[in-house]
């Protein structure tokens, strides 16, 4: 429940706050944005590189963890959330308005949810100044605190960025502990990326570093690259963070991380992503909704270090279920948002199927681990509740210095892709032959395969057969044919568990021909339900 409360508040406040997409400014108060000066106020200027960054972290890790800021002002604690929606930063106060560059940066008040105060700086030729808060950067409009007096000290609560070119939408935004998120070409906010995952779906209290101080870089003249950094500070862990920031399609974010643990961490996950997924073609359980399918992503897909694909389909479980791939340097991972049908969703107002895809791409060995994935019962939308990482196999412990690079892709597909063939559809349903009487329970599976070979196998009328593999239970009309549709091919088999039987049963599964694989390996796990709810209609 604590982690439930966190998600709910944190990930579903990104998505109210005017970001799946985010309009920022209109045409005419970005021009006037453009042509005046920034009237933000700076502390005073302090050297500052990655290097000492990372000596801040080393520094802050060997002293005792102490929470970050205190009570909010009643003012801003009691804030509905309408109120707090209608707190609006003031556009002529951006980072870099009327300078020479590409990009702007405006700031996140603190309230309702966000009660940590985050220090922001702007960083310039190796000088960093700190950005004072001030109520004037502000229009606080409806939400009653116009004439609230708010402590100067009292911070930001995060920022967002746009290009100048696209002053309309911005691309990217960091809020909520160590939260953030981006878009590609599609302009569409969905999943998001964490600094760092502690314990999560480990059966004890899920821990949230926080980003405790942003510095953003001034980016060169007519550079299409944004750089920052993140102080990342909690109980467990200290951090030191470089994000370089290339809009487009996809965007990219080449990130660094030194991490400094004060303790033993029994799980420490790397590249985090969350989403969300509740209902899709492979699991109905909690599809009362008039829309077909609703979900940010629908799949894990891993590239392994032996040179593999897999891909997982999500689910929404009645439990919570954890998996852990086992795998050496892997090659990346990531939970992708394959099906990109609008008419699958038929949802104009949220736009399921321009949800992002996030890769995560080791820019080095990461050595012996796992990529762990955790699905989390949820009854709506509101609950972001997948998360995937990577998570290494030594437990971090106190004293250490650990040095991470990776790469963070967001944008309509992975930017790496099997040359094989992939699974584009994994449906489910009442097995059985139509038109005659079913005597026993069984559940059906149609798996499709489309790309790599298939289009020319599937002309050829050549020999594609299933290998497929379960762990309980037994197969029955168990089918590969072409499905011309797709210039691809379609498994259909059912499972038969056990009459008594519901524990999990594991498939396993691609398509070969006599020269070998010819697909992806597609995983799924199902979980039969009591005999008692096996209805044969």
């Amino acid at each position: 429940m604590i982690r439930r409360q966190f998600l709910t508040q944190a990930a579903g406040t990104l998505a109210a706050l005017g970001l799946p997409p985010a309009l920022l400014l209109s045409e005419p108060a970005f021009a006037a944005a453009r042509a005046g000066k920034s009237n933000l106020v700076f502390g005073p200027a302090q050297p500052f590189d990655y290097a000492s960054l990372k000596g801040q972290a080393r520094a802050l890790a060997g002293k005792p963890y102490k929470a970050h800021g205190g009570p909010l002002p009643a003012a801003l604690d009691g804030l509905t959330w309408d109120q707090y929606q209608a707190i609006a930063y003031r556009k002529d106060h951006a980072l870099w308005t009327g300078q020479d560059d590409e990009f702007l940066a405006q700031f996140f008040h603190m309230g309702l949810y966000f009660k940590k105060p985050v220090t922001m700086h702007e960083v310039a030729d190796g000088q960093a100044r700190e950005i004072k808060y001030n109520a004037g950067m502000f229009d606080y409009g409806k939400s009653g605190l116009g004439k609230a007096k708010l402590p100067e000290s009292l911070g930001f609560a995060g920022f967002r960025l746009n290009t100048k070119a696209d002053p309309n939408r911005d691309f990217a935004a960091f809020l909520g502990a160590s939260y953030f998120r981006a878009v590609g070409k599609e302009g569409q906010y969905g999943q998001s990326a964490r600094g760092l995952a502690i314990d999560t779906g480990s059966g004890k209290p899920e821990e949230f570093p926080d980003f405790v101080a942003y510095y953003l870089e001034k980016p060169a003249k007519d550079s299409d690259t944004l750089v920052l950094y993140g102080l990342l500070d909690s109980p467990s862990v200290a951090g030191a963070y470089r994000f370089a920031l290339t809009p487009g399609e996809p965007l990219v974010m080449e990130i660094d991380c030194a991490l400094y643990p004060r303790t033993t961490i029994d799980r420490m996950g790397l590249g985090p992503c969350t989403s969300m997924y509740q209902t899709g073609e492979n699991d109905r359980r909690m599809a009362w909704d008039w829309r077909p399918e609703i979900h940010d992503t629908d799949g894990l897909a891993l590239h392994t270090g032996s040179g593999e694909w897999i891909w997982r389909p999500l689910t929404n479980p009645p439990q919570l279920r954890f998996n852990a791939f086992s795998d050496t340097d892997p090659k990346g991972f990531g939970l992708l948002q394959r099906d990109r049908d609008f008419d699958h969703y038929q949802d104009d107002g949220v736009f399921y199927e321009k949800r992002p895809c996030l890769w995560v791409e080791p820019k080095a060995g990461w050595g012996e681990g796992s990529v762990q994935l955790i699905e989390i019962p949820t009854i709506d939308e509101t609950f972001d509740n997948i998360v995937a990482f990577w998570s290494p196999k030594e437990k971090p412990k106190a004293g250490d210095e650990l040095l991470y690079g990776y790469k963070l892709y967001w944008g309509s597909a992975a930017p790496m892709v099997p040359t094989q063939a992939v699974c584009v559809a994994s449906r489910t349903g009442l097995g059985g032959v139509v038109g005659q009487k079913r005597n026993h329970w069984s559940q059906r599976f149609a798996v499709d395969f489309t790309g790599g070979n298939l289009a020319a196998l599937e002309k050829a009328d050549a020999k594609v057969e299933p290998a497929l593999q379960i762990t309980g239970g037994k197969l029955e009309t168990v089918s590969c044919r072409p499905l011309r549709e797709l210039k691809g091919f379609r498994v259909m088999f059912d499972v038969v568990p056990d009459k008594e039987d519901s524990s999990q049963i594991d498939l396993r599964l691609f398509l070969k021909d006599a020269t070998g694989a010819l697909s992806e390996t597609w995983l799924y796990q199902f979980s039969p339900p009591p005999s008692a709810e096996r209805k044969l209609y």
